[in-house]
């Protein structure tokens, strides 16, 4: 008997073929990302990662998100952190989020958040990101959640590209010290 309950669970080097294939199909409903990475499996697997999880239904991976250490061109840390008093190391980066079209509206991007929070508070971090302004859907997602929109940014991503991109930071709450537990 298969069941539809989504859940979402540590993402695995099994699951980088299927997050690839929603994420090719989020790209052509959505424009997410803006530009279409060289190499998507590596785009998934920043070295600054720190934990990456999927959403699943009946089996099947539908969503991803991934939490890193702030990088070079990460604007809300910076921001974050001015605004704090704090250094960028004590922020983490929430990023590379995306469900499929065809699983939308079930609240999986809000259970990956919730996630992903989680485990950047375990690790005495303050979870950030950056958004580009014209994804209105991921940034009424983020409000919804309770995350503070700190400013909107112009970047260059490339000599004949800009972008403006908009800068949250997750409600203040309980910052757990830093764990060593591998739970997903």
């Amino acid at each position: 008997m298969s069941t539809n309950e989504p859940r979402v669970r540590q993402r695995t080097d099994r699951d980088l073929d299927p997050c690839v294939e929603v994420l090719a199909a989020v790209h052509r409903h959505s424009g997410y990302p803006v530009n279409w990475p060289a190499g998507p499996a590596d785009w998934l697997t920043p070295s600054s990662q720190l934990a990456a999880w999927v959403a699943e239904v009946d089996g099947r991976v539908v969503g991803h998100l991934g939490l890193s250490r702030a990088a070079d061109g990460d604007a809300a840390p910076g921001l974050w952190g001015a605004r704090a008093g704090l250094g960028v190391e004590r922020t983490a980066v929430v990023g590379r989020l995306f469900v499929s079209p065809a699983a939308r509206g079930h609240g999986l991007g809000a259970a990956l958040m919730a996630r992903a929070v989680e485990e950047a508070r375990a690790r005495g971090l303050h979870p950030v990101l950056d958004v580009v302004a014209s994804d209105r859907a991921a940034a009424a997602l983020y409000e919804r959640l309770g995350w503070e929109l700190l400013d909107v940014v112009e970047q260059r991503w490339a000599p004949d590209q800009v972008v403006s991109v908009r800068c949250y930071a997750a409600p203040p709450g309980p910052v757990s010290p830093p764990s060593h537990s591998t739970g997903g």
